[in-house]
């Protein structure tokens, strides 16, 4: 009876300890057994007092040549001069997938936003998520920035505006330029703008605006013209009227920004013209600035790339092109001029995707923040 009762002990006893042994593995999991999509991430700070510059060029794995051959012959496919209809989405599919199966980054994530658009009937959401996570094991900045937009959202996951703006925050620090784009304009605020007490921090907007710059991303140009266009002061705020040589640094930024492909500096960019002078030589003149816009708008979702603005005709950067040059096949596509808001799915490296729909300066409904 007794060396039962001590068995019966011992074996109480182990298991007891395996109880606590597995406790104590389980509050230890290691962060890599934690979904990409559910990781910690502190909150959106709007206050900090400064930003550090970080490329995304350097933050991403190296691609594979054969990966970027299919990655580049998907994308033919799928130019914006072929009509949606007419393009062959399966055999877009199939290379960009077999790209993306060698870590090819863009094509995990343009993969991503062809199933959210239910391109591949066989592939939803869940899936579309899953290779953004993949991609943010590879600690590419850009697929933190996209599920910050499908937190936004609700793409796959279930829609949170506070973990949204904590995957831009991330995204930013790491490198990406769509994310400073999106979250300067957010601190882009003075004393008379609403919410201007929780978000008007212009010294970081402006060094996210021209940190995104320096990597070539045109869109950020627009705004960061018009921080240039003004005197400033250390805290950001305007010191004085316009000066001939902050509008020659405003109408250099739009320049630059035409370059890189900004729709809004192409027809902007005649705001900043000024007549030369001794102290503010300006080499460009009315006559020699051209626009990006083409007479190809809407097939183009409204945006510019190298080939559109090497294609004439031009049109000058006052007269935009007429509804009425618009291709029906278009707009049978849903697709309108001016563009309207982008979708969730969009490609990153076609069209931007979109975030959540927020005034400019408001603070979103619900979001938490330091």
């Amino acid at each position: 009876m007794d060396s039962n009762q001590s068995s019966m002990a011992g074996t109480r006893g182990r298991l007891a300890s395996l109880i606590v042994l597995c406790c104590l593995l389980a509050c230890k999991m290691p962060d890599d057994k934690v979904l990409p999509r559910n990781q910690s991430l502190p909150l959106f700070n709007p206050h900090v007092s400064d930003f550090i510059c970080e490329i995304e060029s350097n933050k991403v794995p190296p691609i594979d040549a054969q990966a970027e051959d299919w990655f580049l012959e998907a994308r033919a496919l799928e130019d914006p001069e072929i009509f949606v209809e007419d393009r062959d989405y399966r055999k877009i599919i199939d290379l960009t997938r077999q790209a993306a199966e060698r870590s090819h980054w863009k094509a995990m994530l343009n993969l991503a936003s062809l199933y959210v658009e239910g391109r591949d009937p066989l592939y939803g959401e869940e899936e579309a998520v899953q290779l953004v996570e993949k991609a943010m094991r590879l600690g590419v900045p850009a697929a933190y920035d996209r599920m910050g937009t499908y937190y936004a959202n609700g793409t796959g996951v279930n829609g949170d505006i506070t973990r949204a703006y904590a995957f831009w925050q991330k995204a930013a620090q790491m490198g990406n330029p769509q994310a400073m784009d999106f979250l300067s304009d957010k601190l882009n605020v003075g004393p008379a703008n609403e919410g201007a007490g929780y978000w008007a921090n212009i010294p970081v907007a402006i060094k996210m605006m021209e940190c995104a710059f320096s990597q070539g991303y045109g869109p950020v140009a627009y705004n960061l013209s018009y921080m240039y266009a003004s005197p400033r002061m250390a805290t950001g705020r305007v010191s004085g009227p316009r000066t001939p040589e902050t509008k020659a640094l405003a109408l250099k930024v739009l320049h630059e920004g035409v370059a890189f492909g900004c729709e809004k500096c192409a027809n902007n960019v005649t705001a900043y013209l000024v007549v030369p002078s001794a102290s503010t030589p300006i080499a460009a003149s009315p006559t020699s600035i051209k626009s990006c816009h083409c007479h190809q708008p809407i097939c183009r979702r409204g945006m510019v790339n190298e080939r559109a603005c090497s294609t004439p005709p031009w049109v000058s950067v006052h007269r935009p092109p007429p509804r009425s040059q618009a291709p029906r096949r278009c707009c049978k596509n849903h697709i309108s001029w001016p563009p309207t808001k982008r979708s969730a799915a969009s490609r990153r490296f076609a069209v931007p995707a979109s975030r959540a729909l927020f005034t400019r300066h408001s603070l979103p409904h619900g979001l938490r923040h330091v």
